[in-house]
Order: structure tokens, then sequence, then C-alpha cells
């Protein structure tokens, strides 16, 4: 029986075993280290270890939202825990504006201030500055969620103002904002 190429070992067969196995594999030669340490292995290896009695849904009511675990077979949610929002006072009414690895970026309406939470562990951080970063405005802005080649989690958000844009990206991992020069013709 010939060989089988590394490259079909690496990403046929071991982003299909348990993390642990894959933490022992990078062991075996400096190729397969670097194989299995990229953001390709990692990726490709987080969708099929996805296993069904692991996957959750967040729904959200009017004050309250319950996370719950998703039934396979039966395609319905079932008994969760109730998550009260940590954020919440009198008349608090919260968007959620984006999502990424369980972490949303919501914004508070009656303030337009922006937080990242984790609605699993109920932790939340406000972004919204004394110099104005952090505020959203309805039908103006957008806001997005993504993670640098270093692994941070970045909040990228899009102004509009009096004609304006602006484009500032907020760091997880240096917990401030910067400004992005946007050129508009």
């Amino acid at each position: 029986m010939a060989d089988l190429p590394v490259h079909t070992i690496v990403f046929e067969i071991l982003t299909r075993v348990p993390a642990k196995d894959v933490g022992r594999s990078k062991s075996v030669c400096k190729q397969w280290y670097a194989l299995l340490s990229t953001q390709d292995f990692v990726r490709i290896h987080c969708s099929r270890s996805l296993v069904s009695s692991n996957q959750r849904v967040l729904l959200i009511d009017d004050l309250t939202c319950s996370v719950r675990p998703i039934i396979s077979k039966s395609n319905d949610y079932g008994p969760g825990s109730i998550v009260i929002f940590p954020f919440y006072h009198q008349n608090n009414d919260v968007s959620i504006l984006s999502h990424l690895n369980g972490l949303l970026c919501v914004c508070l309406n009656h303030t337009y201030e922006l937080l990242l939470w984790n609605p699993t562990t109920t932790a939340f951080k406000r972004l919204s500055t004394p110099d104005s970063h952090g505020f959203y405005i309805n039908n103006l802005d957008a806001v997005g969620l993504y993670v640098d080649a270093d692994d941070d989690y970045k909040v990228l958000h899009i102004k509009h103002r009096s004609g304006v844009l602006g484009v500032y990206v907020y760091s997880r991992e240096v917990d401030s904002w910067r400004n992005i020069p946007f050129i508009t013709r």
C-alpha cells in the first residue's frame, strides 16, 4: 500500500480527532507541528469537532435570555438556563449588533453605548469612552466583530456623521479604539 501524503493525514484524519490527540501529534516532527498550528487546520478542526450535544442556542425575550441545548434528533431545544441582562435597568432596550464565537456586541438603545457581552458567563465590557468612541446610532452606523492574525478580538465601528464616514477599530487586547483612515470620493 502506498504511503499517504502528510497533507492528507493532517487535513483529512487529524482534523477529526480530539484536540488532546492533536496536541500530542505536534511532537511527531517539525512539519506536523507547522501544519497543525496553521489557522486553516484550527478552523477545519473546530468545524469538524462540533458535537451536537455541545451546541447551544441563545434565545432572547423581553428582558432576559436563555441558553438552551439543541436536541439534534427532534430539532428542538432542551431546558436551559435563564440569563438576566447584567447591564439592565429600567427602560433599557438592548439591540444585538454582531456576534462571534459566543461573544456579542450589543447596543444599549437609551444611551447608545456599545458593549461586548458573553451571555454564558454574563461578563460584559463597556466600549464607550468620554471622547465619543463606542456610541452607536441606528440607521447611521455599522458594527462587526472579527479576530485578527494575533487572535485579538476586534470591533469594527463605521460611523456616518454629517456626511462623513469614520472607521474605528476597538482592540480587546489593548482595550482602546483607533481611527482607520478612510478615503471616499
